[in-house]
């Protein structure tokens, strides 16, 4: 449990700083008074995490990979795959940020945008989608910093990000009067602080090297074995987000203003649960790597209670506070009944969010990768569509009531073959 909370805990500080500067800079845009401003950030949002997923998901090959080969103490292996890898993700990175730009508008248009919402999100996201390879960059960086349990320089590269765009985003919003575009500006230098902190936090630790020709071959198919069904998975949330997005978008912008809202909400109220997915998997692979399978379970089982703390505690204080926040985000109509229902019964719903991230870090490390695929795919759409569907007839708050209800049948089921997957994994190393 020490080893989690740390791990954890020094994640979950970088994570929330980064998500609290987003938080605070949708504030300032909301504090523009253009509903077409908050609502492009909520359309170029969901376009943004489907790019950030695909980065997730190479990153979580790569951190599962090379802490299952230090845990082998093959530390000469892990950095030679490791920085073969790298190039290969910045590669990756690049194309699809690219495209992203160069297809932004018509992509928003299959979300509901139109107007100048839509002109206004092509156009942030034409100034920050070729800047996604600095973004891999980072996260991957960090990743190794965690898979040879240095959190506290992983958190330094997090915290790099924040602390430089929570500088620039008054400056270039309200300062230099940019606007939505200076957010954007801000949003790519502070992943090029993130970038710049990584490589200068992780010398010392030799785990690059020159990348090798001969490394490229290997590496990407034993960190892909990985990292392409952990793209899959990471795939499917963005896409359940795509799908409730054009659902809001159907009752007007103070709906989509409103679910803007929540999503940045998220992100900071759980950035303990998010680390864990980060943190937990190479603590997993480590113990898997060095046949420690007790200790594997054990973290599994410190990760679930670390969960439901973090979602209790998280209850009360936004319960409290619903009415300042409300206000803060200069809220209207629907967009005040969706924030209210969220912050004062939906929360809860995150547990089980929880138990399906911790259930899914566990399938990508212990050899299962297609699992966390399954479970994730059957949330963002069996557990999404027909539920969100449903609940549409009832307004924006059917959406979210119905978007919990699949999250909890889905969350539920995977963090039970979870337990099933460790506990089958003592005879199999016996039998090897």
């Amino acid at each position: 449990m020490r080893h989690v909370v740390t791990m954890a805990g020094t994640g979950a500080i970088g994570l929330m700083a980064v998500f609290a500067v987003d938080l605070l800079n949708y504030g300032y845009i909301s504090h523009l008074h253009d509903k077409t401003l908050t609502a492009a950030i909520a359309f170029a949002t969901a376009v943004s995490y489907v790019q950030v997923s695909v980065s997730i998901g190479m990153t979580i090959g790569l951190g599962a990979c090379t802490g299952r080969l230090i845990g082998a103490c093959q530390h000469a292996e892990a950095r030679r795959m490791a920085s073969a890898f790298l190039v290969v993700m910045v590669a990756i990175a690049a194309v699809l940020g690219l495209l992203t730009a160069t297809f932004a508008t018509p992509l928003l248009g299959l979300l509901g945008a139109h107007g100048e919402a839509q002109k206004n999100a092509a156009t942030f996201l034409h100034i920050v989608s070729p800047a996604l390879p600095l973004v891999c960059l980072g996260m991957a960086l960090s990743a190794l910093l965690r898979a040879v349990g240095d959190a506290k320089r992983s958190m330094r590269v997090t915290l790099t990000g924040a602390v430089v765009s929570a500088c620039l985003d008054p400056i270039m919003i309200f300062g230099l009067h940019l606007g939505l575009e200076g957010a954007a500006i801000s949003t790519v230098l502070a992943r090029l602080a993130i970038t710049a902190s990584g490589f200068l936090n992780l010398r010392g630790h030799s785990m690059l090297e020159w990348p090798q020709r001969s490394a490229f071959g290997p590496s990407t198919r034993l960190i892909g074995g990985i990292a392409v069904p952990a793209i899959a998975t990471n795939l499917a949330t963005p896409t359940g987000t795509l799908f409730v997005t054009h659902a809001m978008a159907r009752f007007g912008l103070n709906a989509v203003s409103g679910q803007a809202t929540i999503d940045r909400i998220v992100p900071v109220a759980f950035s303990l649960v998010f680390a864990l997915t980060g943190s937990v998997g190479p603590i997993m692979a480590q113990n898997l790597g060095a046949r420690q399978i007790h200790r594997v379970q054990e973290a599994l089982l410190a990760a679930l209670k670390l969960t439901a703390l973090c979602v209790g505690v998280t209850w009360l204080v936004l319960a409290g506070a619903h009415t300042y926040i409300i206000q803060l985000f200069e809220l209207q109509g629907v967009g005040v009944d969706i924030v209210r229902l969220f912050c004062c019964w939906l929360v809860l719903s995150y547990m089980f969010v929880g138990l399906l991230f911790v259930a899914n870090t566990a399938f990508n490390n212990l050899g299962h990768p297609f699992y966390s695929t399954g479970f994730n795919w059957g949330r963002a759409t069996l557990g999404t569509i027909p539920f969100v569907w449903i609940g549409s007839a009832y307004g924006p708050v059917g959406i979210l009531i119905g978007q919990s209800l699949g999250v909890v049948l889905f969350g539920s089921l995977a963090v039970v073959t979870a337990f099933r997957v460790i506990r089958k994994l003592e005879p199999d190393i016996i039998k090897s």
